[in-house]
C-alpha cells in the first residue's frame, strides 16, 4: 500500500521543494520505490525548466524533464510569481479546485511504496474559487509534513499553521525545520520549542546546506527523524 505525504509550510520559500526532493533522494536511496507531484506551480519558467520546483523534483526522481513529465507532474502551471489564484487571473484562466483535488488523488494510487505531493505557498495560501491549500490537503486525504523556518517568529508561524491542519482534521505526520540563513536560534531551540507543545509530533532539522546543484542531495537523514519508513 503506498504511503502518501503531502508537503505543506508554514510560509512560501521556506523549502517545500527542497524537503521533497531530499526525501524522493533519501527513498529512492532506501531501496523504496517513490513518486511525486506539484499539481499546482506559479512562477513557472519555461526557459529555464531546470531551476523551477518541477524541474528540482523531476531531476530527484530520475527523469527527463520534458514536455509530457512536465505536464503529468504540474498540471496546472502559471508564470506569474504570485499566489496561484491571482498568477491564473493574469492568464485569464481559473483553477478547477475539485479537478485539482482529483488530480492529487489520483498521484496516490501510481505503483510506488511512497507518494509525495508538495503544495504551494503557506497552509492557508488561496487556491482559487474561495478555497485555500487547507481545503486541498483534506480533500486529498493524506497525512502534513510541515515545513517551517527558523526565523525570529516562527514558533507563533508554526502553531499557527498547526492549528489549521487541526481545524480540518489533517493529520500531521511530522514538521521540517529548514534552519536556512543566519538564525536568531539554534534550530536544536527552536525544534525545543515545538515540542514544548507538540510532544508527540516528530520534528526534524535540516541544517542549511548551501546553494549549490543537487544540494537537497547531501541533506542529512529526514527519513529516520521523522520515522517515514515505520509510518
Amino acid at each position: 500500500m503506498t504511503k502518501s505525504f503531502f508537503i505543506t509550510s508554514s510560509g512560501t520559500e521556506i523549502g517545500k521543494t527542497f524537503v521533497t526532493a531530499a526525501l524522493i533522494h533519501q527513498l529512492k536511496a532506501a531501496d523504496r520505490t517513490v513518486t511525486a507531484a506539484k499539481p499546482l506551480l506559479s512562477g513557472f519558467d519555461e526557459d529555464a525548466v531546470d531551476e523551477t520546483d518541477t524541474g528540482i523534483l523531476l531531476k530527484a526522481l530520475g527523469l527527463a524533464r520534458d514536455a509530457d513529465a512536465i505536464n503529468e507532474m504540474t498540471p496546472w502551471r502559471f508564470s506569474a510569481a504570485l499566489s496561484p489564484d491571482m498568477a491564473a487571473a493574469r492568464e485569464g484562466k481559473t483553477i478547477d479546485f475539485e479537478e485539482l483535488c482529483s488530480f492529487s488523488r489520483q498521484a496516490q494510487n501510481r505503483e510506488a511504496d511512497f507518494c509525495l505531493i508538495e503544495g504551494v505557498g503557506g497552509v492557508m495560501a488561496p487556491v482559487g474559487q474561495g478555497h485555500t491549500v487547507l481545503d486541498w490537503i483534506a480533500a486529498s486525504k493524506c497525512p502534513a509534513l510541515l515545513v517551517v523556518g527558523g526565523y525570529l517568529g516562527t514558533i507563533s508561524h508554526t502553531l499557527t499553521a498547526v492549528k489549521a491542519l487541526q481545524s480540518a482534521n489533517g493529520p500531521l505526520a511530522g514538521i521540517i525545520i529548514s534552519a536556512m540563513g543566519e538564525l536568531p536560534v539554534s534550530p536544536e531551540e527552536t525544534r525545543a520549542a515545538i515540542l514544548r507543545f507538540l510532544p508527540e509530533t516528530p520534528v526534524a532539522i535540516l541544517p542549511d546546506c548551501g546553494k549549490t546543484e543537487d544540494a537537497w542531495a547531501h541533506a542529512p537523514d529526514l527519513l529516520s527523524q521523522l520515522c517515514l519508513l515505520d509510518a
